[in-house]
C-alpha cells in the first residue's frame, strides 16, 4: 500500500505555491490549485479515518470498512474531499467551516443507524443488503438534455 500517512500539521495543509511559476501560467490565468490528497481514497486513509474517530455499535451509528462499495459513499466522501480541498486554503475560517457544513452533516448521515452502512459492521465488515430506491420508468419526453 501506498504511503498515505496523515500530515503532520495544519500549515502543510494551506501552504501557497513556492514559485511565480506556481502561481501563474503561460496566458497569465491562476492555474488549479494543486490536491493535497490526489484522490478520495488517500483522503479516507490518511485523513478522514485518523481525524474522525467514532465508537461503532451497530444500532445508533455504523460503519463499513469497504466504504467505496456503496454508492452514496462515494459520493459523499468525495464531496467532503473536494469541499476540504477547496476549504484548506482559508487561513481564518476554512477548516471550521469545513467541519461545521460539510463534515458533520455528511457524516452524520453515513454513520446512521439508517445511512448506507446500515447492514454492515465496523468488525465484521460489508454486506449488500440494500437495493436501489425503487422506480416506474419516466416518460421519455418529460425530461430535455442540458
Amino acid at each position: 500500500m501506498a504511503d498515505v500517512s496523515a500530515p503532520s500539521d495544519v500549515e502543510e495543509w494551506d501552504d501557497q505555491p513556492a514559485s511565480a511559476a506556481d502561481v501563474q501560467d503561460d496566458d497569465g490565468a491562476e492555474p488549479e490549485p494543486k490536491l493535497y490528497y490526489p484522490h478520495v481514497g488517500q483522503f479516507v486513509t490518511a485523513f478522514l479515518s485518523p481525524a474522525y474517530r467514532r465508537t461503532f455499535d451497530g444500532r445508533s451509528r455504523t460503519w463499513c470498512p469497504s466504504w467505496w462499495k456503496h454508492a452514496e459513499a462515494i459520493s459523499r466522501l468525495e464531496a467532503l474531499w473536494r469541499a476540504w480541498e477547496y476549504l484548506r486554503r482559508e487561513p481564518a475560517l476554512g477548516m471550521s467551516t469545513w467541519w461545521r457544513d460539510h463534515a458533520d452533516p455528511h457524516m452524520a448521515v453515513l454513520l446512521s443507524a439508517e445511512g448506507p452502512f446500515r447492514h454492515c459492521d465496523a468488525e465484521k465488515g460489508h454486506t449488500e443488503r440494500l437495493q436501489p430506491l425503487p422506480l416506474e420508468a419516466f416518460p421519455a419526453d418529460l425530461f430535455t438534455d442540458q
